[in-house]
């Protein structure tokens, strides 16, 4: 399928590594250069029951599926919700879900096997979606990225994926996952190239981050912070880059 063009201004031992085998299949999957999500029969009936429910959804909002698409995650309350931006490029809170599950606490991935989910600044392209999960469908989110290297922590196959069950990832229910899959595809396939997911413990607010001023992630959590405040302020997601092993939040133009 073409893409259309871009529309304007817009993741114990046994049971462990079988898990682990089955969610590496995007990346096994993923070739260089995929411009097109890839779809299966299973993939393929989720869109289809999803598609007219989640249309009427965003008209009644003023949006569009497949528009630009941006996911934010946290992990205390566990909850995803997906911006969808409008007219202008300003993106809107269009539907939120509960995680069902996830691996750990508070705090980022470390290390390979630590069981513990990421949080940071990470980016969905095509060839990290997998209609072939053997947790319904799921996306890679591409951890450990440039920050996660810069500080050594290791891991692979990191996903938000289906059948609530979480060995290191982010599991959704299944449901929740059609209409988080259904946005993505549709946005991805009218020419946005990545859709961004923002993991953070909790709402980057400065009580919250007084609250766990003891914690010895709190510097880390701080690095995050700009990157909530100025989406909040600015309804742009802002961009991001990796300098001196440190983030840097790109104040939006």
């Amino acid at each position: 399928m073409k893409r259309k063009r871009p529309l304007a201004a817009w993741k114990m031992t046994a049971v462990l590594g079988a898990a682990m085998a089955f969610l590496c299949l995007p990346a096994v999957l993923a070739v260089a250069g995929v411009d097109d999500v890839r779809t299966t029969p299973r993939s393929r009936a989720a869109v289809e029951a999803r598609t007219p429910e989640l249309t009427d959804a965003l008209a009644a909002k003023g949006l569009a599926l497949g528009n630009p698409v941006y996911l934010r995650l946290t992990k205390e309350p566990a909850v995803m919700t997906a911006y969808v931006a409008n007219e202008k490029g300003v993106y809107e809170a269009f539907r939120s879900w509960p995680v069902c599950a996830y691996s750990g606490k508070l705090g980022p991935k470390q290390a390979e096997g630590d069981l513990q989910a990421p949080e940071g600044f990470y980016s969905v392209s095509p060839g990290q979606m997998n209609p072939a999960s053997s947790f319904h469908l799921s996306f890679d989110l591409g951890y450990p990225n440039a920050f996660d290297r810069a500080k050594g922590r290791t891991g692979s196959f990191l996903m938000v994926h289906g059948n609530c069950v979480s060995v290191g990832c982010y599991a959704m229910t299944d449901g929740a996952m059609e209409e988080i899959w259904t946005l993505m595809q549709a946005a991805l396939d009218h020419g946005q190239p990545a859709v961004p997911v923002h993991i953070y413990p909790f709402p980057m607010t400065a009580a919250n981050l007084q609250r766990h001023a003891a914690d010895a992630n709190e510097p880390f959590w701080r690095s995050l912070a700009p990157a909530w405040t100025e989406f909040e302020e600015t309804g742009q997601v802002p961009a991001v880059r990796v300098a001196g092993g440190e983030y840097q939040v790109l104040p939006v133009s």
